[in-house]
Protein backbone atom coordinates (compact mmCIF):
# COMPACT_ATOMS: atom_id res chain seq x y z
CA UNK A 1 0.00 0.00 0.00
CA UNK A 2 2.89 2.15 0.80
CA UNK A 3 4.30 1.72 -2.86
CA UNK A 4 0.60 2.55 -4.49
CA UNK A 5 0.43 5.36 -2.25
CA UNK A 6 3.93 7.06 -3.15
CA UNK A 7 3.56 6.02 -7.28
CA UNK A 8 -0.13 8.18 -7.03
CA UNK A 9 1.63 10.98 -4.84
CA UNK A 10 4.40 11.42 -8.05
CA UNK A 11 2.15 10.90 -10.54
CA UNK A 12 -0.30 13.95 -8.66
CA UNK A 13 3.07 15.80 -8.37
CA UNK A 14 4.41 15.19 -12.21
CA UNK A 15 0.71 15.96 -13.75
CA UNK A 16 1.11 19.73 -11.23
CA UNK A 17 4.55 20.62 -12.60
CA UNK A 18 3.60 20.33 -15.57
CA UNK A 19 0.40 21.94 -16.07
CA UNK A 20 -0.26 23.38 -12.87
CA UNK A 21 -2.94 21.14 -11.91
CA UNK A 22 -4.30 16.88 -11.77
CA UNK A 23 -6.94 15.56 -12.63
CA UNK A 24 -7.96 12.33 -10.61
CA UNK A 25 -10.75 9.85 -10.44
CA UNK A 26 -10.54 8.09 -7.49
CA UNK A 27 -11.96 4.26 -7.18
CA UNK A 28 -14.29 3.15 -4.82
CA UNK A 29 -15.14 -0.01 -2.73
CA UNK A 30 -13.19 -1.05 0.25
CA UNK A 31 -9.57 -2.01 -1.12
CA UNK A 32 -8.52 1.71 -1.64
CA UNK A 33 -9.34 2.88 2.01
CA UNK A 34 -6.09 2.50 3.24
CA UNK A 35 -4.21 3.52 0.46
CA UNK A 36 -6.26 6.75 0.68
CA UNK A 37 -5.90 6.97 4.55
CA UNK A 38 -1.75 6.58 3.78
CA UNK A 39 -2.12 9.46 0.53
CA UNK A 40 -3.45 11.98 3.16
CA UNK A 41 0.07 11.99 5.13
CA UNK A 42 1.66 12.76 1.97
CA UNK A 43 3.23 15.99 2.42
CA UNK A 44 4.23 18.48 0.00
CA UNK A 45 1.63 17.64 -2.47
CA UNK A 46 -0.49 20.95 -3.93
CA UNK A 47 -3.98 19.87 -2.98
CA UNK A 48 -5.82 22.66 -3.67
CA UNK A 49 -4.52 22.15 -7.81
CA UNK A 50 -6.21 18.61 -7.80
CA UNK A 51 -9.39 18.10 -9.22
CA UNK A 52 -11.74 15.35 -7.87
CA UNK A 53 -13.78 12.83 -9.95
CA UNK A 54 -15.24 9.29 -9.22
CA UNK A 55 -15.15 6.20 -11.91
CA UNK A 56 -18.24 4.90 -10.32
CA UNK A 57 -20.85 5.52 -7.61
CA UNK A 58 -23.83 3.26 -6.24
CA UNK A 59 -27.42 4.66 -6.42
CA UNK A 60 -27.41 5.78 -3.03
CA UNK A 61 -27.12 9.27 -0.89
CA UNK A 62 -23.54 10.82 -0.32
CA UNK A 63 -24.08 9.68 3.07
CA UNK A 64 -24.94 6.21 3.18
CA UNK A 65 -22.36 3.43 4.04
CA UNK A 66 -22.11 2.26 0.32
CA UNK A 67 -21.22 5.45 -0.96
CA UNK A 68 -18.10 5.63 -2.92
CA UNK A 69 -18.12 8.99 -2.36
CA UNK A 70 -18.42 9.12 1.56
CA UNK A 71 -15.48 6.19 1.43
CA UNK A 72 -13.17 8.75 -0.20
CA UNK A 73 -14.40 11.59 2.10
CA UNK A 74 -13.89 9.48 4.99
CA UNK A 75 -10.60 8.36 4.12
CA UNK A 76 -8.76 11.69 2.21
CA UNK A 77 -10.62 14.96 1.42
CA UNK A 78 -11.40 15.62 4.23
CA UNK A 79 -7.79 15.12 5.68
CA UNK A 80 -5.98 17.46 3.60
CA UNK A 81 -6.74 21.13 2.35
CA UNK A 82 -8.61 20.69 -1.10
CA UNK A 83 -11.27 22.93 -1.67
CA UNK A 84 -14.97 21.97 -1.41
CA UNK A 85 -15.13 23.29 -5.23
CA UNK A 86 -12.92 20.88 -6.57
CA UNK A 87 -14.42 17.61 -5.51
CA UNK A 88 -17.17 16.73 -8.39
CA UNK A 89 -19.33 13.83 -7.00
CA UNK A 90 -21.72 11.58 -9.17
CA UNK A 91 -25.10 12.74 -7.98
CA UNK A 92 -26.46 9.34 -8.68
CA UNK A 93 -29.01 9.71 -5.88
CA UNK A 94 -30.61 12.21 -8.07
CA UNK A 95 -34.14 11.44 -9.15
CA UNK A 96 -33.60 11.28 -12.76
CA UNK A 97 -29.97 9.14 -13.08
CA UNK A 98 -29.56 9.39 -16.88
CA UNK A 99 -29.53 13.20 -16.67
CA UNK A 100 -27.01 12.98 -13.84
CA UNK A 101 -24.63 10.53 -15.77
CA UNK A 102 -25.11 13.26 -18.85
CA UNK A 103 -24.60 16.21 -16.60
CA UNK A 104 -21.31 14.75 -15.03
CA UNK A 105 -19.49 13.32 -18.66
CA UNK A 106 -20.08 17.12 -19.26
CA UNK A 107 -17.86 18.06 -16.68
CA UNK A 108 -15.26 15.05 -16.94
CA UNK A 109 -11.46 15.96 -18.52
CA UNK A 110 -11.61 14.11 -21.83
CA UNK A 111 -8.49 13.07 -20.80
CA UNK A 112 -7.97 12.20 -16.68
CA UNK A 113 -4.25 12.87 -15.82
CA UNK A 114 -4.95 9.73 -13.42
CA UNK A 115 -7.31 7.29 -13.24
CA UNK A 116 -7.57 5.02 -9.88
CA UNK A 117 -9.32 1.71 -10.76
CA UNK A 118 -9.83 -1.47 -8.75
CA UNK A 119 -10.45 -5.06 -9.64
CA UNK A 120 -13.45 -7.00 -8.37
CA UNK A 121 -12.72 -11.19 -8.12
CA UNK A 122 -15.32 -11.06 -11.25
CA UNK A 123 -12.63 -8.84 -13.29
CA UNK A 124 -15.10 -5.83 -13.22
CA UNK A 125 -13.71 -2.50 -12.37
CA UNK A 126 -15.38 0.98 -11.94
CA UNK A 127 -18.69 -1.08 -12.36
CA UNK A 128 -17.91 -2.36 -15.93
CA UNK A 129 -19.18 -5.93 -15.15
CA UNK A 130 -18.78 -8.76 -16.80
CA UNK A 131 -20.30 -9.22 -20.26
CA UNK A 132 -22.21 -5.94 -19.42
CA UNK A 133 -24.02 -3.98 -22.44
CA UNK A 134 -21.90 -0.63 -21.14
CA UNK A 135 -19.12 -2.70 -22.43
CA UNK A 136 -19.45 -2.10 -25.86
CA UNK A 137 -20.63 2.09 -24.95
CA UNK A 138 -17.89 4.33 -27.69
CA UNK A 139 -19.76 7.76 -27.62
CA UNK A 140 -21.42 7.84 -23.92
CA UNK A 141 -18.78 8.71 -21.27
CA UNK A 142 -20.87 7.78 -18.29
CA UNK A 143 -23.84 5.72 -18.07
CA UNK A 144 -26.20 3.94 -15.40
CA UNK A 145 -25.60 0.36 -15.13
CA UNK A 146 -28.00 -2.56 -12.93
CA UNK A 147 -25.77 -5.42 -12.76
CA UNK A 148 -27.27 -8.40 -12.43
CA UNK A 149 -25.34 -9.71 -9.55
CA UNK A 150 -25.68 -6.38 -7.72
CA UNK A 151 -28.83 -5.31 -6.00
CA UNK A 152 -28.33 -1.28 -6.31
CA UNK A 153 -27.58 0.56 -9.39
CA UNK A 154 -24.65 2.94 -10.41
CA UNK A 155 -22.92 5.07 -12.76
CA UNK A 156 -20.15 4.43 -14.19
CA UNK A 157 -17.34 5.57 -16.34
CA UNK A 158 -16.92 3.92 -19.60
CA UNK A 159 -14.49 1.69 -22.04
CA UNK A 160 -13.19 5.54 -23.67
CA UNK A 161 -12.16 7.57 -20.25
CA UNK A 162 -10.11 4.42 -19.29
CA UNK A 163 -8.57 4.04 -22.58
CA UNK A 164 -7.96 8.52 -22.89
CA UNK A 165 -6.30 8.65 -19.36
CA UNK A 166 -3.14 9.72 -19.16
CA UNK A 167 -2.19 7.57 -16.41
CA UNK A 168 -3.80 4.39 -14.62
CA UNK A 169 -3.41 2.51 -11.75
CA UNK A 170 -4.74 -0.44 -11.00
CA UNK A 171 -5.21 -1.89 -7.03
CA UNK A 172 -5.33 -5.60 -6.41
CA UNK A 173 -6.15 -6.87 -2.97
CA UNK A 174 -6.88 -10.13 -1.44
CA UNK A 175 -6.34 -13.74 -2.48
CA UNK A 176 -9.55 -14.10 -3.46
CA UNK A 177 -8.55 -12.15 -6.58
CA UNK A 178 -5.56 -14.28 -7.40
CA UNK A 179 -7.12 -16.57 -9.88
CA UNK A 180 -8.27 -13.22 -12.12
CA UNK A 181 -5.32 -11.78 -11.72
CA UNK A 182 -3.39 -14.47 -13.60
CA UNK A 183 -6.07 -14.51 -16.33
CA UNK A 184 -5.76 -10.84 -16.66
CA UNK A 185 -2.45 -10.98 -17.89
CA UNK A 186 -1.64 -15.02 -18.70
CA UNK A 187 -4.94 -16.03 -20.08
CA UNK A 188 -6.42 -14.56 -23.56
CA UNK A 189 -7.21 -11.37 -23.82
CA UNK A 190 -11.16 -11.03 -23.17
CA UNK A 191 -12.49 -7.42 -21.87
CA UNK A 192 -16.28 -8.68 -22.13
CA UNK A 193 -15.21 -11.27 -19.98
CA UNK A 194 -12.59 -9.41 -17.97
CA UNK A 195 -13.66 -6.22 -18.40
CA UNK A 196 -10.52 -4.46 -16.34
CA UNK A 197 -8.20 -5.87 -19.23
CA UNK A 198 -9.20 -2.56 -20.69
CA UNK A 199 -6.70 -1.06 -18.25
CA UNK A 200 -4.02 -3.99 -18.78
CA UNK A 201 -1.02 -1.72 -20.08
CA UNK A 202 -1.64 0.01 -16.75
CA UNK A 203 0.55 0.41 -13.89
CA UNK A 204 -0.58 -2.30 -11.23
CA UNK A 205 -0.50 -2.46 -7.80
CA UNK A 206 -1.04 -6.28 -5.69
CA UNK A 207 -0.13 -7.79 -2.55
CA UNK A 208 1.11 -11.36 -2.24
CA UNK A 209 -2.09 -12.93 -2.14
CA UNK A 210 -3.67 -11.67 -5.02
CA UNK A 211 -0.73 -12.22 -7.27
CA UNK A 212 0.25 -15.59 -5.51
CA UNK A 213 -0.90 -17.61 -8.82
CA UNK A 214 0.63 -15.39 -11.36
CA UNK A 215 3.57 -17.66 -12.98
CA UNK A 216 7.29 -16.44 -12.39
CA UNK A 217 10.04 -16.34 -15.13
Amino acid sequence: MDAAAVWIASAIGSAVQATGGCSISLAGGSTPRPLYERLATESGLRWDALQVYFGDERCVPPDHPDSNYRMARESLLTRVPIPESNVHRMEADAPDVDVSARAYERILPLALDLLVLGMGADGHTASLFPNSPALEERMRRVVLVRPETQSTPRLTITAPVIEQSRRIVVLVFGGEKAGTLARVFEGPVRPRELPVQLARGAVWFADRAAAGRLTTG
